[in-house]
């Protein structure tokens, strides 16, 4: 491991790491010297993703996990606190998305959506507040939104995933309201087009991530580093006054 590490003796969970922006997180705060539990339910992928952070010096313990399991929320908790003896913070990123037009929409899939991006995240934040509370150490969470949570899609339709994505921006300021008199800090990011996986069946068609970097001023789409200093920012003492924000990373897609 190289460079400051400004989150070193700190333990967070991320969840979601076994690819994209979750392994981009995940990696980014072992860099910075965070203890990192990650989950995911893919476990060859998941602990891919343990063994890169190993090698690069970090300290992780992979933990299978779906979150649509009522009892997954408690036993990340529990396996994080057992495995680094403290909580400080949780990156709440695993999603899932549905790709019809809202006509069509299987409302079963719909709440599947709901469930797993909403529900579920709150559910692990309110275990991981419980244990922060006691601790008396205060702490942070990241919750993710996205560019859909500040503007209406283009394209294929996603209502599920911008409605969920809007409910966390409103989850983030709620809970930070709450849990500010215990030093804990909640905010969000809201990236704007990474290539991951997750978003393929969004960018399929001909032409679609042309005009996604059309709308996007600077002209690129996100890289890696790109996410990982606003997290750090959100993680660590540089933003000790700041809860209850939904910070943009998007290339200035959304000043327009």
């Amino acid at each position: 491991m190289t460079g400051p590490t400004p989150l070193a003796g700190t333990a967070a969970i991320v969840t979601g790491a076994s690819a994209g922006l979750g392994e981009i997180m995940a990696r980014g705060l072992a860099g910075a010297g965070c203890a990192v539990l990650i989950a995911a339910r893919r476990v060859d992928r998941l602990r891919a993703v343990a063994d890169a952070i190993t090698e690069e010096g970090g300290r992780v313990v992979a933990h299978p996990a779906d979150l649509r399991d009522p009892g997954h929320a408690r036993d990340l908790v529990d396996a994080a606190v057992a495995e680094f003896g403290r909580l400080d913070g949780v990156v709440l990123n695993a999603a899932t998305a549905t790709v019809a037009p809202a006509e069509a929409e299987d409302p079963a899939a719909f709440a599947d959506v709901m469930a797993v991006n909403v529900s579920a995240q709150a559910a692990l934040a309110g275990a991981a507040a419980r244990v922060m509370i006691d601790a008396g150490r205060g702490g942070w969470m990241v919750l993710m939104s996205s560019i859909l949570g500040r503007k209406a899609a283009t394209g294929p339709g996603v209502a599920a995933y911008v409605a969920s994505k809007i409910a966390v921006e409103g989850l983030t300021r709620e809970l930070a309201r709450q849990w500010a008199p215990h030093g804990i800090r909640v905010n969000a990011l809201a990236p704007g087009y990474f290539p991951t996986e997750m978003n393929a069946p969004m960018t399929a068609d001909p032409g679609r991530r042309e005009a996604l970097l059309a709308r996007t001023p600077m002209g690129r789409s996100g890289e890696p580093a790109d996410l990982t200093g606003p997290l750090l920012f959100l993680a660590s003492d540089a933003s000790r006054f700041v809860t209850g924000h939904t910070l943009p990373v998007d290339g200035g897609m959304s000043c327009w």
